[in-house]
C-alpha cells in the first residue's frame, strides 16, 4: 500500500506543474507573445542607435553634451533622432562648432529638444495636431499626414528599445531664435 501511495504522489507531482502551465499561467502568455513575434528589446536607446549605424553624429553630440548616461537611463523616453544626413543639412561648420567644449550647453539644449519623457508611439499621434513638452521646450507635432515634429518628417517610427522609443527624423530640431 505504501508503494502505491508513493507512486501516486510522484505521479501527482509530475502532473501538477504541467497542468498549471496548460491552464493560463504566465508561461502560456509568454508563449503567445513569442508566437506573435514580440520580443522585449534588450538594448537601450544609445545601443540601438549605435547598432543602426546612421546616428554617429547624434551619438557624438550626446557624448560631447554629457547626455549619454541620461539616454541610457531607465526611462521611458521618446527620442526624435536625427540621422547623420539630417545633421549634414545644417550650415557648414555648425556641427563642428557645436561639438566644441565651450558650446556644450547650447548643444545640450538642442539635443534635449529631441527628447520627451515617456513613451509616445506613432499611433498616439495619428490624426492629431498637438504640442508636446520636450526636455527643453515645446515642439509642434502634426500626425494628420504621416508625422512631423516642428516640420521634421518622421521617416521611421516606433523603434522599440529597453528604455523607450526612437522615431527617426530627417531634420535637426533647433530652438526658436
Amino acid at each position: 500500500m505504501k508503494m502505491f501511495i508513493s507512486a501516486a504522489a510522484a505521479a501527482l507531482l509530475i502532473a501538477l506543474p504541467a497542468a498549471a502551465d496548460h491552464h493560463g499561467g504566465k508561461h502560456e502568455k509568454g508563449e503567445k507573445a513569442e508566437k506573435a513575434g514580440y520580443e522585449k528589446p534588450t538594448t537601450d536607446i544609445v545601443e540601438t542607435a549605435a547598432a543602426a549605424g546612421s546616428f554617429t553624429t547624434l551619438l557624438a553630440a550626446a557624448e560631447a553634451a554629457g547626455l549619454v548616461d541620461a539616454l541610457k537611463g531607465e526611462g521611458p523616453l521618446t527620442v526624435f533622432a536625427p540621422t547623420d544626413e539630417a545633421f549634414a543639412k545644417l550650415p557648414a561648420g555648425t556641427v563642428e562648432s557645436l561639438l566644441l567644449p565651450e558650446n556644450k550647453d547650447a548643444l545640450a539644449g538642442i539635443l534635449k529638444m529631441h527628447v520627451i519623457s515617456g513613451k509616445v508611439k506613432s499611433k498616439d499621434l495619428a490624426g492629431k495636431v498637438m504640442d508636446a513638452e520636450t526636455m527643453n521646450g515645446t515642439v509642434s507635432i502634426d500626425g494628420t499626414d504621416g508625422v512631423t515634429v516642428n516640420g521634421a518628417t518622421v521617416t521611421t517610427a516606433d523603434i522599440k528599445t529597453s528604455n523607450g522609443i526612437i522615431h527617426v527624423i530627417d531634420t535637426v530640431l533647433l530652438p526658436a531664435s
